[in-house]
C-alpha cells in the first residue's frame, strides 16, 4: 500500500474529529484505501485549536494512528520557491498551507483536503479529489 500514500491535510482531520460516526468520515474512508501521512505543520494547527483535554486526548490518539512527515530544511527551500511562484502571480495563500504542500510535492505524495481552492494554485502538487 506504500505506493498509494498520501498526505492528509487538516481539513480532513477536524472533519474526523467532530464527526459524531468516525467510520463514515471522510478521513475514515482514506484510511481504508490508502497510507495515510500528514505534516508536522497539521499538527500545530491542530494543537493550537484543541480547547478542552479531551480535545488533546483525541489528538494524541488519533497522531498515534496517523504517521507524521516533518517540515525541514528541504521542505523550507521548496516553500520558498512556491511562495515566490504564488507571489509572482498574485495568488498567494496562507503560509500554513505553502508549508503543508511542500511536503507532498518533497514525498511526491497527493494532498487528501477539503479545501482545494487554496492548494489547486501550486503547481506540481497532486491534489487527491474527494467526492
Amino acid at each position: 500500500m506504500e505506493d498509494r500514500a498520501i498526505i492528509i491535510d487538516t481539513s480532513i482531520l477536524i472533519d474526523f474529529l467532530r464527526s459524531k460516526n468516525k467510520n463514515q468520515s471522510v478521513l475514515w474512508l482514506l484510511k481504508e484505501n490508502y497510507f495515510c501521512y500528514t505534516s508536522s505543520i497539521t499538527v500545530f494547527e491542530l494543537y493550537c485549536g484543541a480547547k478542552t483535554d479531551i480535545h488533546l486526548r483525541d489528538l494524541e490518539k488519533l497522531f498515534r494512528w496517523i504517521n507524521i512527515l516533518s517540515f525541514d530544511e528541504e521542505t523550507a527551500k521548496l516553500s520558498s520557491q512556491i511562495y515566490k511562484e504564488l507571489k509572482a502571480k498574485n495568488q498567494l495563500i496562507e503560509y500554513r498551507d505553502i508549508f503543508i504542500a511542500s511536503i507532498a510535492v518533497k514525498f511526491k505524495y497527493s494532498l487528501a483536503t477539503l479545501n482545494t481552492k487554496h492548494f489547486n494554485r501550486i503547481p506540481n502538487l497532486s491534489l487527491l479529489l474527494i467526492s
